[in-house]
């Protein structure tokens, strides 16, 4: 944890009030409601760095969570240690004038990615009036940053140096931010008019920006002094779904294409063909699915060299993640391949090989719940893995052509089970 400085102390001294007495404690209403309390204005116990270790320009002062304002649009984040999916989360917060902050959600962790922005949709915390340059209403406090905007007929921000209320609620896709006891902003997350606001705009640039149905929290320190004190989050049960057809029989609706290989429906079937350009192609889905239970058909009509990758993240046709193979005879179909470091992490026995029927329809379940991988082919286990990174990692799910050319792979019935 790291110790503020005397001269950074004294610097803030004018906007402290103080976090100390009767603040972050939870009433015995409270503890039996389930809520959690994610600072007990002593340590940061409960807090790091986003990719890496310590808190960085965070420290504990009078009792705040603080920030030193040393932090910068690429440094000076730090995440919770676990992992929240639905949840009700209300903290308090302050910022010095001309002061920048924010409060993520769903931020995924990930070498691949510099920032928990990149990722995490951001309740927006900023000096409203004094910030230096002119703000957009969708870089105001209280935004779903470059999202949805703050209703302004109720919106009351209190000045730079003074405390505000702040509460966040994510409840199995329907989300409401809330300012100083109103309610400011109101969405459902991953509806049609979602993506054609996430497409459009800000994030149109960042593909991977808010699919995440689990993730961590992040506090920003975006070069400001920034104070926080009753952080407090609840649980939320996820509702139950049932099984998902991530593929219609009609067009590819849910699904996004990377690269120039064809993927096109015919006769009810999902197919993925070479094009001229005989390069790498996927098809991923929009969402991702972290821990779930996947069962898909697939008929290999020429060459068959694909797969199916989980828990990946794609920019262009260069693809981070886990695929189980699918290849023709004796090319480990139902192994596990890494595609960045690792390689290989399970090839097929020869003995195996043949369970694969070559130009019939094939039958493969995927079972991924934390790090614990299981691979079934026509009822047959091929594969039983338990890894530490894909346990951490989050992703998409995305049916690959493999470049070369002369590829062309049917599929149908993908059915997922969330888990």
């Amino acid at each position: 944890m790291r110790t503020l400085t005397s001269v950074t102390i004294i610097a803030g001294l004018i906007f402290l009030t103080g976090c100390t007495g009767n603040h972050n404690k939870l009433t015995s209403e409270e503890i039996e409601q389930g809520w959690e309390l994610l600072f007990d204005g002593k340590s940061l116990d409960h807090w790091r760095l986003y990719n890496g270790e310590g808190t960085g320009s965070w420290g504990v002062e009078n009792g705040c969570l603080a920030a030193d304002g040393t932090g910068s649009d690429s440094t000076g984040y730090i995440i919770s240690k676990k992992e929240y999916a639905s949840f009700d989360l209300k903290f308090e917060w302050k910022i010095e004038p001309e002061g920048n902050s924010g409060v993520m959600y769903h931020v995924v962790e990930s070498d691949r990615f510099r920032t928990p922005y990149l990722t995490g949709p951001e309740y927006q915390l900023i000096d409203d009036t004094g910030w230096p340059e002119e703000l957009e209403e969708w870089q105001k406090t209280g935004a779903d940053y470059a999202m949805y905007l703050p209703d302004t007929s109720k919106k009351v921000l209190n000045e730079p140096g003074q405390w505000n209320s702040s509460r966040i609620l994510f409840d199995n896709g329907h989300v409401e931010y809330w300012l100083n006891g109103e309610k400011i902003v109101e969405f459902e997350a991953w509806t049609p008019e979602w993506f054609a606001l996430k497409n459009s705009g800000k994030w149109a640039g960042a593909p991977e920006y808010g699919l995440a149905t689990v993730g961590y929290l992040s506090l920003q320190d975006h070069g400001s002094r920034t104070w926080f004190r009753n952080i407090k989050i609840k649980e939320l049960p996820s509702r139950e779904t049932g099984p998902i057809n991530l593929f219609n029989g009609s067009d590819l609706t849910g699904w996004t294409q990377y690269g120039t290989e064809k993927w096109y429906v015919e006769d009810s079937l999902l197919v993925c063909e070479s094009g001229p350009d005989k390069g790498y192609g996927y098809l991923a889905t929009d969402m991702y699915y972290k821990d779930f239970d996947l069962s898909l058909d697939f008929r290999q009509v020429s060459d068959g060299n694909s797969g199916v990758f989980f828990r990946s993240v794609i920019d262009g046709t260069i693809i981070s993640g886990w695929q189980v193979e699918v290849a023709p005879q004796g090319y480990d179909t139902g192994g596990i391949y890494e595609s960045y470091g690792r390689g290989w992490l399970v090839q097929i026995p020869d003995e195996k090989e043949n369970i694969l029927i070559p130009g019939e329809w094939n039958r493969m379940r995927i079972k991924v719940v934390g790090p614990d991988v299981t691979v079934w082919l026509n009822d047959t286990e091929m594969t039983r893995l338990n890894d530490p990174a894909i346990g951490k990692a989050n992703g998409r799910i995305a049916l690959q052509i493999h470049d070369g050319g002369g590829i062309k792979v049917q599929w149908k019935n993908l059915v997922l089970q969330p888990l």
